[in-house]
C-alpha cells in the first residue's frame, strides 16, 4: 500500500468527520419544512457552522479524490470510512464523554477491520469493464436501492427514516467515488476535452448534490449517532462493488482470502455501528414538538 495514498485517505477521513458533525450541529435547528427539499441546503448557507462542515467535507472529497487518482477504490473507501473515529473525536471534545468499553471496542473492530480486509484481499488494479451495460447495472441497482430507501425514509421520518436516508447518500457516495476515479482517468488519459465531454463529471455533481440533501435531512430530524453509522458503512461497500464490478479492481478469491475478507468487512461495520452508538456522539436538541411533527401521519 503506498504511504501518500495512506496519507490521502486518513486525511480525507478526518476532514469527513469533523465536518460531518459541524455539519449535524447546525442542520437540527433547521425548519422542518424543508425536509428532504433543496431549500434546506439555502437556509443552511446562512449558518457559518454548516458551511466550516461543508468546506472541510469539499477538501475531504477532494483528497479522497486524489487517492483514487492513486490507488483502488477497493482499498480508498475502507480507510476513508475511519472518518468515523474523527466524528467520535470531536464529538467527545464536545460532551467529554470517555469512550469506555464499547468506545475502545467499536474503534478496534474499525481499524481491524479495514487492516484485515487490506490484508487479506490485497486490493490492485486490473482491467476497468468496457462494456456500458455491466456499468449501468451496478450504477443503476445502486441508484435504485437509494431512491427506494428515501422514498421508506418520507414515510418513516423519526422511526428509521434516519437510518434509512444515510444508507441512501452512502450508497450514492460510493457509486459517487467510482465515477470520480473514472473522471480523473479520462482527465489524464485525454485531458480536459475529454473530461468535460464524458458523462461522470456531472453525475459526480449530481450525486453529490443529491446525497448532501438527503445527509442533511437526516441531520435534520434525528441525532448523528442514527445517521452516520449507516452513511459510514454503506458509502466502502458500494464503492467496493463498483471497483470490483466496473473499474477493474481485483482482490484474492481464494477461500481463504474470501472467509478474511467478510470477516474484515463486518468487523468494519460492527465496528461503525459501536461507535455511531457511542453516547460521545452528540443527540442532537430536538425539542418535542419537533419530535411530534415528526411522526409519520
Amino acid at each position: 500500500m503506498s504511504v501518500l495514498v495512506l496519507a490521502l485517505a486518513v486525511s480525507a477521513a478526518f476532514c469527513l468527520g469533523t465536518g460531518f458533525v459541524l455539519q449535524q450541529n447546525a442542520a437540527q435547528q433547521a425548519p422542518l419544512s424543508d425536509f428532504l427539499s433543496p431549500r434546506l441546503l439555502l437556509d443552511l448557507m446562512k449558518v457559518p457552522r454548516w458551511l466550516g462542515g461543508i468546506a472541510l467535507m469539499v477538501v475531504g472529497m477532494a483528497l479522497g479524490a486524489v487517492a483514487l487518482a492513486h490507488g483502488e477504490i477497493s482499498l480508498v473507501e475502507p480507510l476513508v470510512a475511519t472518518n468515523l473515529l474523527f466524528a467520535l473525536a470531536e464529538s467527545r471534545r464536545q460532551t467529554k464523554q470517555s469512550l469506555g468499553r464499547q468506545g475502545w471496542s467499536g474503534l478496534g473492530l474499525l481499524a481491524g477491520g479495514v487492516t484485515v480486509f487490506i490484508v487479506a484481499g490485497r486490493p490492485r488494479a486490473g482491467v476497468a469493464v468496457t462494456d456500458p451495460v455491466r456499468h449501468w447495472l451496478i450504477i443503476g441497482v445502486m441508484v435504485g436501492l437509494a431512491l427506494l430507501l428515501t422514498t421508506y425514509a418520507k414515510k418513516s421520518r423519526l422511526i428509521i427514516g434516519p437510518v434509512l436516508l444515510g444508507l441512501a447518500a452512502g450508497l450514492l457516495y460510493g457509486v459517487q467515488d467510482a465515477l470520480t476515479r473514472v473522471s480523473g482517468q479520462r482527465l489524464t488519459a485525454g485531458g480536459w476535452a475529454e473530461f468535460i465531454t464524458g458523462w461522470q463529471p456531472y453525475g459526480v455533481l449530481v450525486l453529490g448534490v443529491t446525497g448532501l440533501i438527503l445527509v442533511q435531512s437526516a441531520f435534520e430530524t434525528a441525532p448523528l449517532r442514527m445517521s452516520l453509522p449507516a452513511l459510514t458503512a454503506a458509502q466502502p461497500l458500494a464503492g467496493i462493488v463498483c471497483g470490483v464490478g466496473f473499474l477493474g479492481d481485483r482482490l484474492r478469491t481464494d477461500t481463504g482470502a474470501l472467509a478474511w475478507e467478510a470477516a474484515g468487512l463486518a468487523g468494519i461495520v460492527l465496528g461503525i455501528v459501536l461507535l455511531g452508538l457511542h453516547p460521545a456522539m452528540p443527540r442532537g436538541t430536538a425539542e418535542p414538538e419537533r419530535e411530534k411533527d415528526l411522526q409519520p401521519g
